[in-house]
């Protein structure tokens, strides 16, 4: 089987952008008015420490992808590198995440030993979206093909 990429497309990249902006706002809000109250410059650098924080975790999320091979599946963050051989899965799942006024779905990959690990590249907001939908068929494609293969 071909090496195949999963990644977010453009359009989930831009609505990521929109909401590092709207986060953006809200922390600079935050700091502007902890200014005109007078408050000491360490809450400043408190505020814009989880900023950058929230940023990272942001900018992470949108950029990682998942190149499925034959040989297993590899993980490529904007901050780190790992592959996980096919024999290590012992299952795929779809995870749903709730908050207080959204929700959110994930791939995780369940591991023989160890904790599971999330499948970037790989996340929905929407209740039913066929391209995460796909996504899922298709890692569990190349889970059952390499079973098969051994």
């Amino acid at each position: 089987m071909p090496e195949t990429w999963i990644a977010l497309d453009s359009s989930a990249r831009r609505k990521n952008w929109w909401w590092t902006g709207y986060l953006t706002a809200i922390f600079v809000g935050l700091a502007i008015a902890l200014i005109a109250v007078g408050e000491k410059f360490a809450w400043i650098i408190f505020i814009s420490f989880f900023w950058l924080l929230a940023v990272a975790y942001i900018i992470n999320r949108a950029y990682g992808r998942t190149l499925l091979t034959s040989d297993g599946i590899k993980f490529h963050t904007f901050f780190s590198r790992r592959v996980t051989p096919w024999p290590e899965v012992a299952d795929i799942k779809k995870r749903r995440h709730q908050g207080r006024s959204a929700e959110w779905w994930e791939l995780r990959i369940i591991r023989q030993r160890g904790r599971s690990l999330g499948v970037p590249g790989a996340f929905t907001s929407r209740r039913y979206d066929d391209t995460f939908e796909n996504k899922l068929v298709l890692i569990r494609e190349y889970w059952a093909r390499s079973v098969r293969a051994e």
